[in-house]
């Protein structure tokens, strides 16, 4: 396979993890950056073109790419931004508000059907790799629940996406999320009990927010904990912080996660199942996989496939540099 072109689509956190995971495989190169803020843009990449998101057309046909990596925000951006850009050209995206991927499915779906294009939706570690550990320990296990816990360390750990859900609220001038485990309810999951939980039970949410000078922050503090998807379900702390600590002291990018499940097989003996990830850097991690499935929506474009596809879809050979040959005599 000659060289894959991707062009990468927002320039953020995830956007320049993107850019690095690209230049770490060999048989990709970067085609360009769009971007709604091409001349920010600019003043940090001047290697490769750099051109305004909005014009798809003009900047599949100018950039050529194979397929282009999505770098937004779940709340705001992709909804909008992954149908439009599936008309032309192949699509890879992290959106990641769980409860309402099938609707988002169905959405990108219908436009990459009617194009011929392939969009693989809603990868990363949570939505993507965990779902796949998730559907693979309740296949092994059939009947038992496959729970997901992040933010397992004293700090917890940062979200994106929710972070990203707290900076387009009004006043809000920049914010992070930090999520935490509750250490009580990984333990009744190993324990075999199956427990039935609400989202609530399972996680906590800390989030230290920078307000614009004479903000209301009542209002802002009710619009947080009351936001659907994000954080109404959840017990919500909401810290008011300067920009100067919020630097300071939670610039950094740490998450980790565990997938657990327990049941038994044959007569009753028990069993349990764990996956474990741990990242020093959240947005580098959902990029080295976004990447990774870059390469499998090219492959399964080159199939002649359309549609929408998530990580459950696609044979992970698909995400490897290596060849089947390979595969088979080291990863087997």
């Amino acid at each position: 396979m000659s060289s894959i072109r991707v062009v990468v689509a927002g320039y953020g956190n995830v956007g320049r993890g993107v850019i690095a995971a690209i230049r770490n495989n060999p048989d990709m190169v970067l085609a360009g950056i769009v971007s709604r803020s091409p001349e920010r843009v600019k003043k940090e990449i001047s290697d490769v073109p750099v051109l305004p998101l909005a014009d798809v057309e003009k900047w599949v046909a100018e950039l050529r790419p194979d397929v282009a990596v999505l770098c937004g925000g779940s709340k705001n951006d992709l909804p909008e931004q992954t149908a439009m850009i599936n008309k032309f050209v192949n699509t890879v995206d992290s959106f990641d508000n769980h409860s309402c991927i099938p609707q988002y499915f169905a959405k990108v779906d219908a436009s990459a059907q009617e194009s011929g294009f392939v969009s693989v939706i809603s990868t990363g570690w949570d939505p993507g790799v965990f779902s796949m550990e998730r559907v693979l320990a309740n296949s092994f296990l059939p009947g038992c629940r496959a729970y997901g816990f992040y933010g397992l360390g004293e700090a917890g750990g940062l979200s994106m996406g929710h972070s990203d859900a707290l900076r387009t609220i009004e006043g809000v001038l920049d914010a992070r999320q930090y999520t935490h485990a509750v250490p009580e309810a990984i333990e009744k999951v190993r324990a075999g009990d199956n427990p039935q939980f609400t989202p609530g039970d399972m996680h906590t949410r800390e989030c230290f927010v920078v307000a614009a000078p004479g903000a209301d922050k009542e209002k802002i503090t009710s619009e947080i904990i009351n936001m659907p998807g994000y954080f109404a379900p959840y017990r919500t702390t909401v810290n008011f912080v300067t920009m100067e600590e919020l630097k300071a002291k939670y610039s950094g990018f740490p998450h980790d996660g565990l997938v657990v499940a327990a049941g038994t097989t044959g007569d009753g003996n028990a069993a349990g199942i764990e996956y474990r990830c741990k990242w020093s850097s959240n947005p580098e991690a959902t990029a080295n996989i976004l990447v990774a499935h870059a390469r499998a929506a090219v492959r399964l474009a080159a199939e002649g496939r359309k549609g929408a596809f998530t990580i459950l879809d696609i044979p992970p050979a698909y995400f490897s540099t290596l060849s089947k040959a390979e595969l088979l005599e080291k990863w087997m």
